[in-house]
């Protein structure tokens, strides 16, 4: 076990494209030697049993798509001071990769993913519980950016996934989630009103710094 407090564990969630990566790389910024961030993302089961065009087919926005059990056994090692190896995640082959990712504990961990607030195993984890929500046209045209720029998609093969599951799945899975949630951040306006909406989380997070090793 690493010499360390039990860490300060925030569950960033939200719907897809709804600035959740985003907002928590900010939170990082504040001491990256003392922060880690765990994309929900690179849980996703490995499909490299299947062909690839049915790999394509698959609805990867339900807690069926995620290794639920993987995620929830790793976090609690890290929140009790082990370190994990974290899978990775390969989003052009929706398949896992056969490396893995040391990750050691640190003061806090924030764990980001459209469905964190879905499984009561983490968050129960949680010390802190945020869920940012903005409108589904902002939504689709930022996964589109994303999944097009950086995932090697078609603009097809995202719009059609966006309308057959996930926007479907937020509205079965993620928006209930709002509900959990400690904090509810709008992101539907600026980067400056972002910042200020982020400001109490910072100070939440400068505080637990200080009283860590």
């Amino acid at each position: 076990m690493d010499s360390i407090n039990q860490p300060f564990v925030i569950g960033i969630g939200g719907g897809t494209g709804s600035g959740k990566t985003y907002i928590a790389k900010q939170l990082q910024k504040i001491d990256p030697s003392k922060i880690i961030l765990i994309s929900h993302d690179h849980y996703y089961k490995d499909r490299s049993d299947i062909p690839l065009e049915d790999r394509k087919k698959i609805n990867y926005d339900e807690p069926a798509a995620i290794d639920g059990d993987l995620f929830a056994k790793q976090m609690l090692a890290l929140k009790s001071g082990h370190s994990i190896d974290m899978p990775l995640y390969d989003f052009s082959t929706h398949t896992r990769q056969n490396t893995t990712q040391k990750v050691k504990p640190a003061p806090v961990i924030i764990i980001e993913g459209i469905l964190i607030l879905t499984d009561k195993r983490i968050r129960d984890l949680l010390d802190l519980t945020i869920f940012v929500e903005a409108d589904p046209d902002i939504r689709l045209a930022r996964r589109l950016e994303r999944d097009i720029g950086e995932r090697d998609r078609s603009f097809e093969e995202s719009i059609n996934q966006y309308l057959i599951s996930a926007q479907p799945m937020h509205d079965k899975y993620v928006e209930p989630g709002k509900d959990e949630a400690d904090i509810i951040i709008n992101n539907n306006r600026t980067i400056e009103e972002l910042e200020d909406a982020l400001e109490t989380i910072r100070a939440r997070i400068l505080e637990v710094l200080e009283n860590s090793n």
